[in-house]
């Protein structure tokens, strides 16, 4: 059993909440989902900053935030530090098992770089930073 070190991964509701829910609780890492805590119809926008109070990680395939300012915006104020799959097209069980791949990796990134932070997660189960605290920041700062 993998030993998650007191990090609570909320599941995006893109991830839907079978699959991948399943796999990573029966693996003993803490998860929180969408669905379970906001209404279906709920912005990101909006959850963000719940999500960021609570101290929650976020894993998402949602590759529109790279394209979308005010998902960015939201990300910095909250205080968020997202996981984001790189690739679209991956299946749950996929997803899962890159996930489980990575944790041990996902859980020293999460204590080494401070909050907000954006990184993808790879089919091989390898996580590059995308935006740092510091340009997630400074978008922040511009769009003030």
């Amino acid at each position: 059993m993998i030993q998650p070190q007191s990090i609570t991964f909320f599941i995006d509701r893109c991830l839907g909440n079978r699959r991948i829910v399943e796999t990573l609780r029966a693996s003993g890492i803490t998860i929180k989902i969408h669905d379970e805590h906001f209404d279906k119809s709920a912005q990101d926008v909006d959850w963000l900053p719940e999500v960021g109070k609570m101290g929650w990680v976020v894993l998402t395939k949602d590759g529109k935030i790279s394209n979308n300012l005010l998902e960015r915006i939201a990300v910095a104020r909250a205080q968020v530090k997202m996981f984001i799959f790189a690739s679209q097209s991956l299946s749950g069980a996929d997803m899962a098992a890159i996930f489980l791949k990575a944790i041990v990796p996902i859980q020293e990134f999460v204590r080494k770089h401070p909050a907000p932070f954006i990184a993808k997660i790879y089919r091989d189960a390898s996580i590059a930073l995308w935006k740092d605290s510091q340009a997630l920041v400074e978008e922040l700062e511009r769009f003030s």
